[in-house]
This record gives C-alpha cells, structure tokens and sequence, in this order.
C-alpha cells in the first residue's frame, strides 16, 4: 500500500466538499457528457458517481484535480486504490504478474536489459 488511511476528521471535511463539489456547474457538464473516466463507456447520468483518483481515505481532496466521473461498477471496483495498484491487479488477473512480485516482474530482470 502506498498510502495509509486517513483519520476521520479528514474524511469528514472531505465528503462536505465532495457534497458541495457535485452541485456545481462544472461536475453537472461533466456528468452530462456521460463518459466513465476509467472504462470509456457511455452511461445515463443515474448510473454515473464521483470517483476520487486519490480515495479520500488515503489521503486524497474533493478538488476538480481529483475528482472523476465514473461509473459505478468501475468505482465499485477500483475501492480505495489507486491507479497504479488497479494497473497491478489487472496485469496480475491477466497472468502478466506474480502474487510475489510486487509489480515489478517475476525475476528482478527487465525485457530491456537483455
């Protein structure tokens, strides 16, 4: 884990501004373009949430700089994680990777050094 969790008091302050964040202009053009950011797909703005790239609970902010439209069987699946550990787990899934590697190949030794 890169990051550990955050304390309550930071989540607390964080979901207000995510709260105050989706009745603004901006997030209401962005969930009418319907785009998921993190599978592409289109979706009606009912089945479309916000996604924090860095989770409010490792420490991440209600800005515009972090702050998704997603959909929300992606947000369901990406949890608390980051981009970078979503990468890891599906490169994992596709049997690119070890359990044991911790993403960084299976015997310490890269393509380009051979």
């Amino acid at each position: 884990m890169l990051y550990g969790f955050a304390d309550p008091e930071h989540i607390k302050r964080e979901r207000a501004k995510g709260k105050e964040l989706r009745q603004s202009q901006w997030w209401r053009q962005e969930l009418g373009k319907g785009i998921c950011y993190h599978c592409g797909g289109k979706f009606p703005k009912e089945q479309l949430t916000m996604d924090h790239l860095v989770p409010i609970a490792r420490g991440g902010k209600s800005t515009k700089n972090n702050c998704v439209v997603c959909c929300k069987e992606c947000n369901t699946k990406k949890g608390h994680k980051l981009g970078v550990e979503m990468t890891i787990d599906e490169m994992r899934s596709r049997g690119e990777l070890g359990p044991e590697t911790g993403g960084f190949g299976d015997d310490g030794d890269s393509e380009g050094d051979k």
